[in-house]
């Protein structure tokens, strides 16, 4: 049977046809999404508030951007939701028109797809896996005064899950500043981080108007099927000019009630950081004694490896893990990503201890 490479992590009906596995017995590690699943605090709430539908939600988002910007620790002023972070990308893109946009890559594919509608030029700078996937300031910073409109990192950066620090991120938005580019800073995964405040970029909100930071709900909080998104920018006549052209009342009535709680919910967030945090270290610690593979460190919630093993392809290691039931990812359809790298999340432990015995028998 051949095999068919890119799956995404929503792809599990595709999966399961292909491969002849039970959908329901996949545990899915290519989705990126907090194990734990949804709050149970926030299950039981909208399961008794369901009565909302009735009603329109508020058009501003009123209480919802105070709850987001009490988390962010930014003025619920700087705050817009929207339906996804991907309706905010598309919002983002359409309203600075770049002519001419840089990448950090390799990263997410939809970056690269909404630019294409607005047919701005697309370049990469490639994070180079001989240091690490970690980011030359210096020498990017360098690259930043070949006048860009538009830069796009994703931090931490998926599929690497390299980091940038604030520090760092405060020197290239002062570059960009300086060359009147805008910045759109992707932090889906920064809640995962080991120290959140080390790489978030909201504390630089107040200090530059040439930056958006974009947050959801779908991969920390478990819930992709919400499509609750929030940005975060100081620039408020950028702001007013994104607001204007988004379609109203983009998040629906539970969308915004369910995201009230969710960020609200401290339990929740710890239990998770506890977990994902001592499980990640765990399954780090057990991949470096695998002597045919690269391990890269890890900031989000998922650890990416290349493979080294004569004759075995990222393809291969993706069928053996799948016929056991267990769904990573085969990296090869991202772009910059050159070599055979598979990619991982973290899931409970025990189902973490499974890949890890099913990744050793394949490459070891």
């Amino acid at each position: 049977m051949s095999t068919i490479s890119g799956f995404h992590g929503s792809d599990l009906e595709k999966v399961a046809e292909h491969y002849g596995v039970s959908k329901d017995s996949i545990v899915n590690f290519g989705a990126n999404v907090n194990p734990l699943g949804l709050s149970e605090k926030v299950r039981r709430e909208v399961a008794c508030h369901l009565d909302i539908i009735s009603t329109y939600p508020d058009r501003e988002y009123t209480v919802l951007r105070h709850v987001i910007g009490n988390y962010c620790q930014v003025s619920p002023d700087c705050v817009i939701v929207g339906n996804g972070s991907t309706e905010l990308i598309s919002l983002l893109i359409e309203q600075r028109y770049p002519k001419k946009t840089l990448i950090l890559g390799p990263t997410y594919s939809e970056y690269a797809r909404e630019l294409s509608f607005s047919e701005s030029i697309q370049e990469y700078y490639h994070l180079n896996s001989n240091k690490n996937f970690q980011l030359d300031i210096s020498d990017f910073t360098k690259k930043l005064q070949n006048h860009y409109d538009l830069l796009i990192i994703c931090n931490p950066n998926n599929p690497t899950s390299s980091a940038i620090t604030t520090a760092e991120m405060r020197k290239i938005l002062k570059v960009c500043r300086d060359s009147q580019t805008f910045v759109m800073i992707d932090e889906t995964y920064v809640e995962f981080a080991p120290d959140v405040s080390e790489i978030t970029a909201m504390s630089l909100v107040k200090d530059f108007d040439n930056l958006m930071i974009l947050r959801g709900v779908s991969k920390f909080f478990a819930a992709p099927g919400l499509r609750l998104g929030y940005g975060v920018t100081g620039n408020a006549s950028f702001l007013a000019g994104v607001k204007e052209h988004q379609i109203p009342w983009s998040l629906n009535s539970i969308g915004a009630f369910a995201g009230e709680l969710m960020l609200k919910d401290k339990e929740y967030t710890q239990k998770t950081r506890s977990l994902i945090l001592s499980e990640r270290e765990r399954m780090l610690k057990e991949l470096r004694h695998f002597s045919q593979i690269t391990v890269y460190e890890a900031s989000a919630n998922f650890i990416l490896i290349q493979i080294h093993k004569d004759k075995i392809t990222a393809a291969d290691v993706f069928e053996s893990c799948i016929k056991k039931g267990l769904m990573i990812r085969d990296c090869s359809s991202f772009q910059c990503l050159e070599g055979e790298y598979v990619r991982f999340c973290i899931m409970n432990p025990e189902d973490n201890t499974r890949l890890l015995k099913a990744l050793a028998e394949v490459l070891s």
